[in-house]
Formats: structure tokens, C-alpha cells, sequence
């Protein structure tokens, strides 16, 4: 097992998903300690420092990588593996941002109203405690709320020369924006180029689902990694694992065909790892589906379709790629 620890300088981050050289070699069975900064680049401090004021758009939500796995190729799937996600700071920042989010005026619903006013919550971050704490920006009210980190953002390249907007989640990945990406879980990704090319950002404190304002608690993030690589087997939608679960995405405009999207592959998968004929595995996921809703306020809109393990057969989904990275973390953890 190599351990590699990786934090990018100010002018090594990666603004899109494609289009970008690695920033490191790493193969199969590594463990990666990375740091991610927050979407906003670190400049949204105070709640004087308005979004319209210290981001230079496109450059928002840079991405650690990426990084380039020895061996993969179009057809495999990567497997990366969440150790830990920790939060780097004992602030984050949330706010409103000028036609951005569910609620408001948007470049893609335009409306003849003006769009909601541009404000930053600064929260309080308590690490030993667990807990992040809300101030209202127009109230007195004030709320403890426990830390529920996760990455907004993960991917690899895609196919056919793209590069893609690391705002933009779809079939690569990207700025998925689900709770689901935490500690403990696997993201199994297809690979669409030589190497893969996969990085990671957009920590989040937390995040509620639907992310409905379009900006969760933003903060930079301590990430322990494993990584995998499954050869000669594809995967055209990001999917999840974690110990009661398996979960796909999918993400698209309107929000019903993320629906769609998500839902078609998860009976896909019970089909391709479970043995199920399609129709049954569709009548069984119509009965046991949990489908939070990641985010409604991004270029396209990402659900999540989730079957509980105590409902399916014995499986081996990705070759038991998920029980050796579980072992891989047990050695990280012991020898940390």
C-alpha cells in the first residue's frame, strides 16, 4: 500500500473535468490524503464578501487533480473508496448567489422578477463537538446542526474529447452534489479516457437534500481516499455502495429524466450483478426505492435511486472491488 499525500498550490487546481494535464500518477490499491479547497477559492470569509465580488466566474469549485490512474482505460470502472472526510477549518460559508438556485430567477427559468439578494451565513465550526452552528443574517435565530461532510464534486474525464464545467454533474460525475458521497461509501465511476483522470472537491459541512438555495455549508476538507480499478467492465452512470446499500445517479434537465436516468440503472444493476431478469429487478425497485433528490439548482439536476442490501440477493457487485478497499482502509487506519 502507497500512501500518497497531495495539496495543490493556488495554481494547480483543475476548473473543468476534461482538458486538464494530471497532477499525478497513481495506481490501483493507493491510498490518497488529499486537501480540497471550498467552491468559492477560499474568498468567501465574511459576510462582506459577497460572491459577485470576489469570484471571477467560470473560476468556481476547484477540483484536487487530476489525478491519473496507471492502467485504465475506455470500458473500466474506477472505484474510489471515502476513508474520511473531515472538515479543515473551524469556519464554512453558505450564501445566495445573483440568478443561482431553486427559488429564484436563473438563467435557464428566466422571470421577470429580480433575483434574491446576494447573502453570506458564515457558520461556526466545532470539530470535537460534531456540530456546526447557523446565525441568521436577518433574525436573531441561531441553530446547532451536527457535521455531515461529504464531497460535492467527484468525477474523471469524459468521453470524446469534452472537458466539462466542474459546476456540471453527468454521466462523468462531477458536481453531483449528494449527501450520499461520505465517508464510508464507494463511487464506482466508468473510465472514458487513458487514465481515467478523476479529481475531487466541493466539500460540504453539510447539506441538505436538494441543496435548494444552490450553496451548501461550503469549507475545505481533509480527504482519505482508496482507489480500484475494475478492467473490462463499464459503467455509463456514476453508482454508490456503502454497507446498506447500493445507489445510482443520474443527472439531466427536466428533473424527471434524472429520475429516469437513475432509476433505469439501478435495474440495470440488479440485472448485471444480482441475476435478476430486468422486469423483475424493475418491479422490485418500484417497490423498495428510496430517491432523495441531490440538487435541483445546478446546470443539471442529479437524483439518486437507492435499494436497501437486506432486499437483494447474495451479489458481488464490481468483482468484490468494494470488500478489498474496505480492507485497504482497515490497513490505512491501523498503521496511521
Amino acid at each position: 500500500m502507497d500512501v500518497i499525500s497531495y495539496r495543490p498550490e493556488p495554481g494547480e487546481f483543475a476548473w473543468t473535468f476534461g482538458g486538464v494535464s494530471p497532477v499525478r500518477k497513481v495506481k490501483p490499491g493507493d491510498v490518497l490524503e488529499l486537501w480540497t479547497e471550498d467552491c468559492f477559492a477560499g474568498k468567501v470569509r465574511t459576510p462582506d464578501d459577497l460572491v459577485s465580488r470576489v469570484i471571477d466566474f467560470p473560476f468556481v469549485n476547484p477540483q484536487t487533480g487530476p489525478f491519473y490512474v496507471e492502467g485504465a482505460e475506455p470500458g473500466d470502472t474506477l472505484a474510489i473508496h471515502f476513508i474520511s472526510i473531515e472538515p479543515a477549518r473551524d469556519w464554512a460559508a453558505s450564501t445566495t448567489v445573483l440568478l443561482f438556485g431553486a427559488l429564484t430567477s436563473t438563467a435557464h427559468t428566466p422571470t421577470l422578477q429580480d433575483p434574491l439578494p446576494e447573502i453570506v451565513w458564515i457558520y461556526e465550526v466545532d470539530r470535537a463537538k460534531r456540530t456546526l452552528t447557523m446565525h441568521g443574517a436577518r433574525g436573531e435565530y441561531s441553530v446547532e446542526l451536527p457535521l455531515d461532510p461529504m464531497h460535492g464534486t467527484v468525477g474523471v474525464a469524459p468521453a470524446s474529447f469534452e472537458a466539462r464545467s466542474s459546476l456540471v454533474p453527468d454521466a462523468h460525475g462531477g458536481n453531483m452534489d449528494t449527501p450520499e458521497m461520505r465517508a464510508g461509501v464507494t463511487c464506482y465511476l466508468g473510465v472514458n479516457v487513458e487514465g481515467a483522470l478523476f479529481s475531487i472537491g466541493d466539500g460540504h459541512y453539510r447539506q441538505g437534500e436538494g441543496e435548494s438555495c444552490g450553496v451548501a455549508v461550503e469549507g475545505a476538507m481533509d480527504s482519505v481516499i482508496a482507489i480500484e480499478l475494475i478492467k473490462g467492465v463499464a459503467t455509463a452512470w456514476p453508482r454508490l455502495e456503502s454497507d446498506d446499500y447500493i445507489m445510482s445517479t443520474g443527472s439531466a434537465r427536466p428533473l424527471e429524466d434524472a429520475f429516469r436516468i437513475a432509476h433505469a440503472d439501478l435495474v440495470g444493476w440488479l440485472a448485471s450483478d444480482y441475476g435478476f431478469d430486468p422486469l423483475d429487478a424493475y418491479q422490485l425497485v418500484t417497490q423498495i426505492a428510496e430517491s432523495p433528490v441531490a440538487n435541483v439548482c445546478d446546470p443539471n439536476y442529479t437524483f439518486i435511486a437507492k435499494a436497501a442490501k437486506r432486499y437483494l440477493p447474495q451479489g458481488d457487485p464490481y468483482r468484490g472491488a468494494r470488500a478489498k478497499l474496505r480492507e485497504l482502509s482497515k490497513t490505512y487506519s491501523g498503521s496511521s
